[in-house]
Parts: structure tokens; sequence; C-alpha cells
């Protein structure tokens, strides 16, 4: 928007809308001509917003930010519609002229000068959202993987793999050498067994030779033998 001696931008005041929060908006005034410009910002709401500078001079062909900051609101308004609005004044002064020898009475039409006015509604739009969570690249030949919140938004962050069964393989390795340990310790402990009775059976033999009449086999060198079968083939059984 212009008027015959600024270009004003924006056209509207837009305010990011935020509970209990201070929030700024600036005003950008170009002076398109040769002459120094004087202005002055008014608002119907003086209590709700702060303007600085509130007054000022754009040099010429030269350009001025004017700043308007919001008071924090504590409530919302309805549907989000304000109704205040604010006025800029400008005037051609002499050159020179600084922004503190800026009057009232420059402004004034009954004293025969020449005022420009641009009236600037005010807008409340959403605040900016916060950038969502960048995606990471997944490993090479899987998709993606999304973790997702209690509130329903996915984060894409993809959560370290973690085993569930790690320490398994651990336990199951030391039950492995507590059970080899085991048996190696029946084994010897039948193998020596195994010895001592080939020793009696040995001993058992000599004295059945020289007891032995009418070539029969003692009963006693039959149990003999057959216990010995049985822990042999207990021995193999385990082993």
């Amino acid at each position: 928007m212009s008027n015959a001696l600024l270009d004003i931008d924006p056209i509207d005041l837009q305010f990011p809308f935020e509970l209990k929060k201070q929030i700024s908006c600036s005003l950008y005034l170009a002076n398109k001509t040769d002459d120094y410009v004087a202005f002055k910002v008014k608002t119907t709401n003086p209590k709700k917003y702060c303007v600085r500078p509130n007054t000022g001079v754009v040099l010429p062909r030269s350009s001025s930010e004017v700043l308007v900051t919001m008071q924090a609101q504590k409530e919302a308004p309805v549907d989000m519609q304000c109704k205040d609005k604010f006025l800029l004044q400008c005037v051609v002064t002499s050159p020179g002229v600084t922004a503190k020898e800026v009057t009232p009475e420059m402004f004034s039409k009954e004293a025969g000068h020449r005022v420009e006015e641009t009236k600037l509604r005010v807008v409340y739009v959403d605040p900016p959202r916060p950038p969502s969570p960048v995606r990471e690249e997944s490993e090479e030949g899987s998709s993606p993987r999304a973790s997702v919140s209690d509130n329903g938004a996915s984060d894409f962050t993809a959560a370290p793999r973690f085993s569930v069964d790690g320490p398994e393989p651990q336990e199951n390795s030391s039950e492995a050498r507590s059970l080899i340990t085991k048996l190696t310790e029946e084994k010897n402990s039948a193998i020596q067994l195994n010895n001592r009775l080939q020793q009696e059976l040995e001993k058992l033999k000599r004295e059945s030779k020289r007891s032995q009449s009418g070539g029969g086999i003692p009963l006693m060198y039959v149990l003999l033998v057959g216990l010995v079968g049985l822990i042999l083939g207990y021995i193999m059984k385990r082993t």
C-alpha cells in the first residue's frame, strides 16, 4: 500500500498470536519523493500496543522501520478476529528536520497542512510451527522406522536396536560347560570302577582255575561277567 509520499509495507499488521507472549511486527516506510517526510503512528488501542518510533522523519529516497509490539494477552479473541486499527499520518516537512523536531502541529489539517493518512488493520495469524524431525536414512534394503509418540505424531527417530534375548546365549554356554564337566567326572568315575572290576574279575578267574573241578563255570563268575557288561553298556550310553 502507498500514498502520495510513502510506500507502506505490509498493508496489514500481522501478529502470530500466542497467549501470554509479547509479539512484534515490523512496518516499513519508503520515501519515494525528494522531500523530507515526517510521519506519526496512531492506534485505536494505545494501551495494547507499543510503537517505536511513533514519530519520525524519512529522508528523501530512503526508508525507515517502525516496530509495533503487542503486549502479552491473557485471553484469545473470539474467532481470532481483531478490531484494532492503526493510522499512519505523513506530511512534507522542511529539509534537515530531525525526529526530535517533529511536533503534533505538523499533522494538523486545521493549520492548512496537507496530511496523507493511511489506515492499517491488525490481523492475527497462526504462530509458525516448529520444524518436523528429519527422517533418518534407514539401512540399505530396509524401510525407515517411525517411532510414534503418545500424541500420535511420528518422529521418525531410529531407535537403537536392542536384542531382548542377548544374555541367553551366555547362560546356555555356562550350563553346557557345567553339564560337560559333570559328564566328564562321571565318565572318569565309571572308568575307574571298570578298572577295579576288571582287576576283581582277573582275581576271580585265577581263584576259579584253582578251585574249578569238572570243567563247570562258577555262578559267581557268571554274575560278575553280567555286572561288568551292564556297567560297560551304561558307560557307552552316557558318553
